[in-house]
């Protein structure tokens, strides 16, 4: 029967958006996945064995191929690389390139053989070329991170009907529900599993839950009755689901759902499809449509006064087309794929794979990370931090009694038994007795948690004969079942009776060491007689309580520079993780994370979208989260206007980062969220986020640059064709002009993704600013308009191109100068700084703009320039030019530093 209170419908309705309705559907799914799990988990064994149509030992190969066919493969839904004419049609999504197919579509409709239609033409071609072969060719690097081979399991299955039933090796894609499953150490679990048998079983559940350390499941024997009542799967003992690790111990159990049917596939099934807007994406649609404005504006504007002025509407209207095109910035789509594409290039080198072009931008304006803990601030392995003795002083016997317990023990080590071996190997200072034998073992068990080792002594009389005066058991566990069986501890060496209030007293220290996030083991030993050459569990009694083991996953060295590193650019780190918040707030303490309340999945799940952006705002770290708070904790920042980045590598991270401006993965997370990222890191390292974070913002700048100069400059441009049209008899450039002078500026600057941007620029995130953009404009596009006027007066009063027959020295004289003022504008707007003297463009944009005011002055003088209506220049022009631009950069700089000062922002 269907969850009325959990159905897409009910938590999404219609009118909600699409990034809600897939939130809505994602939470329902993995509810019901959860709940149906649970009830599983409280069932028998044989019950499920029945409800999954399993004989119990296994399936046979006809059974298991025809539920495959029925089925289908056990994979989840993942999000497919489009084809490549789909990647292609994509790269020509951009309002500019609908703007100047629209144009050139009406010049070749007015006249088939205009030149414009094909530079409009190939402006268009170059720009969808160029970013399509950069996005297909990151797609295919992100693809190689794939692992290429084949991951099987080990499946109990019979040859035939009345057959033996077999064990053997079967690709994870072929399990089937109903299919019986042997774990072991280092496994994969294929599918969601109902255990039937487990001994010793410890599992990696990082992938789901983000804990870093391993959790122990009920040991299974024959007859199981089902799990105490839970309602989170993760939690069960004895479930396994797709998507963890065995990390010791062995088991069987049996499938009972595959693919997009569990509780991993339930998670992965709704990220597929359109990922929200980016607040890259949103930026650029609002300039966009900014520019788009001024043209619809000021074309009719000019279109009229031409019209009502000359009395030629067919010629008016073609010089309106061509101020349209010279109002468009034709390039930008270029010039973004070229910056975009170099930053993808660079970042590559620094070991990041850039997936979604746009998300270099969004790297450089993310102003808020949120990541996980594992690996990222931590180290993600289990090492040995402290060994205590019963008053919490660090104490060597100690570390002695739990090297002889972890190192004779036979059976499989577990983590932190290696963290204790790793110790004493590393510590030459510390020597452990190694006369000792192993008598007996008492090995580890899930009820007891606890295991012991009994060991002989050996000194050596003479040089024939050793005698063994006694054996020691040695006893290393859990604290409260080791506690429970001393009545005695070592007290500076001295044997004293555990009293009630010492026990108090040892039993807080624990206690405070597990409330500083570590994972606390007790260590106790007895002295027995050496009579006999086995032991049993009765034998773990009366003990002595030798002290305590203290372990963590420890910060990396390099985390505490890394986050310093990343405030100092202004970026807020916020740590978001399905581990406990006590080993949270340990760890970010430790790397320097002011961590103050620490905010549990279970407060931010009672709050609504405003009580949860405000929370937000104030909270450093969030604790056993689970993936939809995840999410939901990344779009409350984004309402509270941050741009956000999130860094994960598991399942339970990839609604996150498919929400986040910026999803930011590593090379050995699981696919979903390799895909759900737009950059891949090929090191789990903050340090190498710093340099992306840089170089996103070179990028941005240089981005901003093309903007801001190509939209005061084409502006000024067409306030000055507006003055002229009012008073000049003539057109005082015709649309062929104006369409070669911007594309010989657009060309000058192509050199931008290659610029360098002064150090403040980097020092904090950067935004998309339409009403900042048009700002701009209306102040520094002007500027240019002052020298257009002079120049027209010089033309008409000192060289007398004031009559119809003259307009090809007016308008030559007007190219050069026009053009000339464009290309310095490069230099003017490109800093903050004063151009050529406190900051320098690079070489790259130095030859570029040099090139094309030397191809401007030459222009007329030359047969091209002839064709197309200029003339040469008398030699008297020139000091008048020179005088013109040196005044026009002064008055520019003038503005600059009162518009800085005014707006307190510049690029």
């Amino acid at each position: 029967m269907t969850d009325t209170l959990t159905t897409p419908e009910r938590l999404a309705p219609p009118g909600r958006s699409r990034r809600e309705r897939r939130t809505a559907e994602l939470e329902a799914r993995t509810r019901a996945a959860g709940r149906r799990l649970a009830q599983i988990s409280r069932t028998p064994a044989a019950q499920v064995l029945r409800d999954t149509g399993s004989p119990g030992p296994g399936l046979t190969r006809a059974e298991a191929a025809a539920r495959l066919e029925r089925d289908g493969a056990n994979v989840v839904a993942h999000e497919r690389t489009p084809r490549w004419y789909v990647q292609l049609a994509k790269a020509y999504g951009n309002p500019f390139i609908a703007v100047l197919v629209f144009l050139a579509g009406v010049m070749h409709w007015q006249d088939p053989a205009d030149p414009g239609v094909l530079i409009l033409s190939t402006m268009v071609l170059i720009s969808g070329v160029l970013r399509f072969w950069q996005e297909y060719r990151s797609a295919k690097s992100a693809a190689t991170l794939k692992a290429l081979v084949t991951t099987t399991t080990r499946v109990r299955r019979y040859t035939a009907e009345g057959s033996t039933p077999s064990s053997r090796e079967v690709p994870m894609e072929q399990v089937v529900r109903g299919d019986v499953i042997q774990l072991a150490a280092g496994d994969l679990v294929p599918a969601d599993l109902r255990l039937l048998t487990a001994k010793d079983l410890t599992v990696s559940q990082a992938a789901l839950s983000g804990e870093s350390l391993p959790v122990s499941k009920a040991d299974t024997r024959a007859i199981d009755l089902g799990q105490q009542e839970t309602d989170d799967p993760v939690e069960a003992g004895n479930l396994c689901l797709m998507g963890t690790s065995v990390t010791s111990g062995t088991a069987t159990g049996v499938v009972v759902a595959t693919g997009s049917d569990t509780y991993f596939g339930s998670m992965a099934g709704s990220l597929v499809g359109a990922r929200p807007q980016t607040n890259f994406d949103n930026g650029v649609r609002r300039v966009s449509f900014l520019l788009i404005k001024f043209m619809l504006v000021m074309v009719p504007v000019v279109f009229a006064v031409n019209g009502l002025t000359k009395g030629d509407w067919n010629e008016a209207f073609l010089f309106g087309i061509a101020v349209a095109v010279g109002l468009t910035p034709e390039m930008l789509p270029m010039v973004v794929s070229a910056n975009l594409a170099r930053g993808a290039v660079a970042m590559s080198r620094r070991k990041v794979v850039v997936k979604r072009l746009n998300a270099i931008q969004d790297f450089g304006a993310m102003d808020v990370l949120c990541t996980d803990k594992t690996g990222t601030l931590t180290e993600d392995r289990i090492v040995l931090d402290r060994y205590l003795d019963a008053h919490g002083q660090e104490d060597d016997e100690v570390l002695q009694y739990a090297y002889l317990n972890s190192h004779f023990q036979t059976g499989l080590r577990n983590l932190m038994d290696q963290a204790v071996l790793d110790l004493v190997d590393e510590a030459e200072e510390i020597v452990v007795d190694a006369r000792f034998t192993l008598v007996d073992e008492i090995p580890f068990d899930f009820a007891r948690r606890r295991m012991s080792v009994v060991l002989s002594r050996t000194t050596y009389a003479d040089a024939e004969a050793a005698r063994s005066a006694e054996h020691t058991l040695i006893t290393k566990g859990a604290v409260e079942e080791v506690l429970a069986l001393c009545t005695h501890m070592t007290d500076r060496g001295q044997r004293i009776e555990l009293t009630a209030e010492l026990r108090e007293q040892v039993t807080r220290i624990a206690q405070d060491h597990n409330r500083k996030g570590l994972r606390v083991l007790a260590v106790a030993t007895r002295s027995l007689p050496a009579t006999r050459g086995t032991y049993t569990v009765a034998d773990e009694d009366q003990l002595t309580l030798a002290g305590f083991l203290a372990f963590l996953d420890p910060p990396k060295a390099d985390a505490a520079r890394a986050l310093r590193a990343l405030a100092d650019k202004g970026i807020a780190v916020k740590v978001v993780t399905g581990d406990n918040e006590l080993v949270a707030a340990r760890v970010c303490a430790d790397v320097g994370i002011v961590v103050g309340e620490v905010v549990t999945g279970a407060v931010v799940e009672d709050l609504d979208g405003g009580e949860l952006t405000e929370l937000a705002a104030r909270t450093t770290v969030f604790a056993k989260v689970n993936p939809v708070q995840k999410a939901r904790i990344v779009r409350a920042l984004q309402r509270g206007g941050h741009t956000v980045g999130f860094l994960g590598d598991g399942i339970n991270d990839a609604a996150a980062l498919r929400d986040a401006d910026v999803g930011i993965s590593v090379d050995t997370a699981v696919d979903i969220a390799k895909e759900s990222a737009d950059i891949i890191l090929l090191e789990k390292d903050l340090t190498v986020l710093e340099q992306g974070v840089l170089q996103g913002r070179q990028t941005f700048g240089n981005t901003i640059k093309y903007i801001k100069m190509t939209a005061s400059s084409n502006f000024g441009n067409v306030f000055s064709v507006l003055v002229a049209s009012a008073f000049i008899p003539f057109q005082p450039m015709l649309p062929l002009h104006l369409l070669v002078q911007n594309l010989s500026y657009d060309i000058s600057q192509l050199a931008t993704p290659w610029d360098r941007m002064d150090p403040e620029y980097l020092r904090k995130p950067r935004n998309w600013d339409a009403r900042g953009i048009g700002r701009f404009m209306v102040f520094i596009g002007p500027i240019s308009s002052v020298f257009d006027i002079t120049t027209f007066l010089v033309m008409w009063h000192v060289f007398s191109a004031n009559t119809v027959g003259s307009q090809s020295l007016f308008q030559s004289g007007w190219f050069i100068e026009g053009l000339l003022s464009q290309t310095l504008i490069v230099h003017m707007i490109r800093t903050r700084r004063i151009p050529f003297i406190q900051s320098r463009a690079s070489v790259p944009v130095m030859v570029m703009t040099a090139a094309v005011m030397a191809f401007g002055i030459a222009l007329p003088f030359t047969p091209l320039g002839a064709s197309i209506g200029l003339q040469p220049l008398p030699m008297s022009y020139f000091p008048w030019l020179i005088g013109t631009l040196l005044a026009y950069c002064v008055l520019t700089q003038l503005v600059k530093t009162w518009f800085i000062r005014r707006f307190d922002s510049w690029l």
